[in-house]
């Protein structure tokens, strides 16, 4: 093993030992994308529910310039309260390695780093897509083309709402990336059950996603991703109303304030989550929880190739 190559936390090299299902978590939530001290708190539950739910969690990081699947509590814990975590999409995971960073991994790294571990399942918040006014900026995320080259099922609410979704539905397409609604038709906004656009497929259990998986791996044609978009139930979302007034305020102070590139959207949330007093924050996280709990089903079902209960725990 070279000084660089990826490494596996003990519970992730015992789940591989036994053929136990994985789920792939990201560490940016942990580091960038939530709070001190609701990130540590929030990690952790994230991968109990991954527990609860008939697998095993491996949150992928970067500690000291190594790539670790499967993170231990104690290095959650040092991404969750260090000051000067990288935040580490593909194309940084070399250079950062170099530098012996501590960093936390985007939707594109992890999704990347859990294909080449043999990690067929990831559980995220939302996706990253192709910014609002992007034909003057040309801002897109890097998720978008990772995912159109990584064979990996991507369980999320769908794209940030703050971004330009039906832009992002078309470069997803353009991409050759599988795109489902999770027993809908119509694709999540994140914070919002419904993001305006329809999708063309529906999957309706986990056992209708874990053939989507066999079916892409025998008849290798396809090496890209499953964009699997489950929303929230319309009870659980942000207030519609709310969201789209504190879109618009962020969308102006964004503009005045002149932010752009990789600070547009920990700016935009941020802002949501102050000017909702913090309901944007709770619904983000019963995002990540449901998301959690499915992508373990379906892991789950994939790897026994039988039917799992109904009915998947998530914490209250």
């Amino acid at each position: 093993m070279t000084d660089f190559a990826l490494s596996y936390g003990d519970h992730v090299t015992r789940a591989r030992r036994d053929g136990r299902p994985v789920v792939a978590l990201e560490s940016t939530i942990i580091s960038h994308g939530l709070p001190h001290p609701d990130n540590l708190r929030v990690a952790r539950e994230i991968e109990q529910t991954v527990r609860d739910n008939g697998a095993v969690p491996a949150t992928i990081g970067m500690i000291g310039g190594k790539i670790v699947v499967g993170l231990d509590d104690a290095q959650i814990e040092h991404l969750a309260l260090a000051g000067d975590v990288a935040k580490l999409s593909v194309r940084d995971l070399a250079i950062a390695a170099a530098r012996r960073a501590d960093g936390a991994t985007t939707v594109a790294a992890t999704s990347a780093i859990a294909a080449a571990a043999g990690i067929g399942v990831f559980a995220t918040g939302g996706l990253g897509g192709v910014h609002r006014e992007a034909n003057l900026t040309f801002d897109e995320s890097a998720d978008l083309t990772a995912l159109a080259r990584t064979p990996i099922v991507v369980v999320c609410a769908g794209v940030k709402s703050i971004l330009d979704v039906g832009a992002t539905l078309e470069r997803l397409e353009t991409l050759g990336v599988s795109v489902a609604g999770y027993a809908t038709r119509r694709f999540p906004g994140f914070f919002i059950t419904d993001g305006g656009f329809d999708v063309d497929w529906q999957l309706d259990s986990p056992e209708q996603v874990a053939d989507f998986i066999r079916a892409r791996r025998d008849q290798e044609v396809s090496d890209g991703a499953l964009v699997l978009a489950n929303p929230l139930p319309a009870d659980e979302q942000l207030d519609p109303a709310l969201h789209d007034r504190t879109l618009a305020s962020g969308l102006a102070k964004l503009a005045e304030e002149g932010v752009t590139g990789k600070a547009v959207t920990p700016f935009l949330l941020a802002h949501f989550h102050s000017s909702t007093e913090g309901q944007s924050l709770a619904v983000n996280v019963r995002i990540i929880l449901r998301n959690a709990a499915l992508a373990a089903r379906i892991a789950a079902a994939e790897n026994a190739g039988t039917a799992v209960p109904v009915g998947f725990a998530v914490p209250a």
